[in-house]
């Protein structure tokens, strides 16, 4: 890896491509280098993933909503596959990837990758496959380009912090889409140069999303961007051009939304020929929750078998990361993750209600732990309100650092008792992190879209799905339609109606 200097420039001062960011990040996607059979093994593994949090949530309002309108818009041939539908129906890809990629988000269950900014690069996988669908790309092709979309969503999350300022994440993942879209279609530097800042420019939008009353919008988000990358690489590829330099220009994102006109970051990336790994640096969910509760949930279990009677609780504090304590603790300072009534968008953003229930159900369901009934749960609401947040340095530290041994998502937990007693233990990482007691394999994932599509899908779509599946690499062209999960006729909701 090799590390990228990355600064705002007078525009007087003409800043040559070769020094852009842009163009480095679009010439990691144009070196065709092999992708290792390690990464190719996880992409397999994450496309599972995928499909397995996209049927739990296939008749969710907002899949169904975005379902509808990606069927509104039919193509005959050259067409992508929508999730739950029979795949004998195709659609234009920019719509497929706005309805996988909302089914995909939904849930908040998929993989993560956490260091100067949050990410979910399982969200590059959508619209990267919606494009090889409709553009009839083999499965090495899908997996060069699902790679791509990693490496670079990954390597701009390590370096450029957004949620600092206000900016959603998906200003990392759109242009790493673009890139992936890219690599998959074998586009020159220039294309892939042109696409990417114009995925950077559409992209900024605000963490609005997911403060407050968060709605169904934080799942539309990475889906939004996705039909965005997709459409950015058509114009590209037609020849048009992109507001440049993108990251560096004197008007740039960096400028004035980001670190301003003395902003310095060193942004890493694959030299030529190296391959592109940053998928085995990510991680999935176990549980069906913000990712730096995964943690915590899993210490709540334990730490349960201790407390014999939740009641006598008087406080519980949880000393963790600046991240975690401000964006789904305390210090958010948002009253709607203490409201029994709040959507359930909002509770999988509130570690006070994840901890308070995990404590005391000891298990963790994607449905049951969030309806109404289970949230309104007078002893729930009281545990719950007993619940607060405080950052402890030395857990920021350790959620920032670049020592994969020292690198952290949990906390400690004090529980103190109504007798003066006190119960205290802390976990570091998930069970199921690569450094976790129970790292996630192969099984666990098959395990995971098995558990998640039981009574969803047939026990032969399910075997069929996991069949082919693991054969990603080696697919052609015309057996991409496969990798779609159907669901049998008639299962399939509808909304209202709206403009298409």
């Amino acid at each position: 890896m090799k590390l990228h200097d990355v600064r705002v420039h007078p525009s007087k001062a003409a800043l040559p491509r070769a020094e852009q960011l842009a163009w480095k990040i679009a010439g990691v996607a144009a070196d065709r280098i092999a992708v290792p059979r390690e990464v190719a093994d996880m992409i397999v593994n994450r496309v599972i993933d995928n499909a397995s949090v996209a049927i739990a949530a296939i008749n969710r309002h907002p899949v169904v909503s975005a379902r509808d309108a990606a069927l509104a818009h039919a193509r005959r041939g050259g067409g992508a596959t929508v999730f739950g539908v029979a795949s004998m129906r195709r659609v234009s890809p920019e719509w497929a990837a706005w309805a996988n990629g909302t089914a995909v988000r939904e849930l908040d269950m998929h993989d993560t990758f956490l260091a100067a900014d949050y990410s979910h690069p399982g969200d590059n996988i959508p619209p990267i496959l919606a494009v090889a669908q409709a553009t009839e790309r083999s499965g090495r092709d899908l997996v060069r380009g699902i790679a791509t979309g990693y490496e670079i969503q990954i390597d701009l999350v390590r370096a450029i912090c957004l949620h600092e300022h206000k900016i959603d994440h998906i200003a990392h993942l759109c242009p790493a889409q673009a890139a992936g879209i890219g690599t998959l279609l074998r586009l020159p530097q220039e294309t892939i140069y042109q696409a990417v800042q114009q995925a950077v420019h559409v992209s900024f939008t605000t963490r609005q999303s997911r403060k407050g009353e968060i709605s169904s919008w934080k799942a539309f988000a990475p889906a939004h961007a996705g039909k965005l990358a997709v459409e950015a690489v058509d114009r590209a590829m037609r020849g048009e051009g992109a507001p440049s330099p993108i990251y560096e220009g004197e008007d740039s994102v960096i400028a004035w939304m980001l670190d301003g006109k003395d902003a310095h970051y060193q942004v890493p990336l694959p030299e030529e020929g190296e391959p592109k790994r940053a998928i085995l640096d990510s991680y999935t969910k176990e549980h069906s929750a913000e990712y730096q509760s995964q943690a915590l949930i899993d210490l709540a279990f334990r730490m349960r078998r201790k407390i014999p009677d939740l009641s006598q609780v008087e406080r519980i504090i949880l000393h963790t990361s600046h991240h975690t304590h401000y964006v789904i603790g305390t210090g958010a300072n948002d009253p709607q993750k203490m409201d029994p009534k709040a959507s359930r968008e909002t509770l999988d953003h509130s570690i006070m209600y994840i901890f308070a229930v995990a404590l005391q159900d000891g298990t963790w369901h994607h449905v049951d732990s969030y309806t109404p009934a289970r949230a309104a749960r007078a002893d729930t609401v009281a545990l719950w309100h007993k619940i607060e947040t405080r950052e402890d340095p030395e857990w920021t530290r350790r959620y920032h650092s670049r020592n994969p041994e020292e690198l952290a998502f949990g906390a400690r937990v004090e529980v103190l008792m109504r007798d003066g007693s006190r119960v205290e233990d802390e976990l570091a990482v998930a069970n199921a992190h690569p450094l976790g007691a129970r790292p996630f394999g192969r099984e666990d994932y098959i395990r995971k879209f098995r558990t998640l599509t039981d009574g969803i899908i047939s026990t032969r779509e399910a075997n069929r799905f996991i069949e082919v599946v693991q054969e990603l690499p080696r697919l052609k062209a015309e057996d991409l339609h496969l990798l779609n999960v159907a669901l049998p006729a008639g299962a399939l909701q509808h909304g209202k109606p709206g403009i298409f």
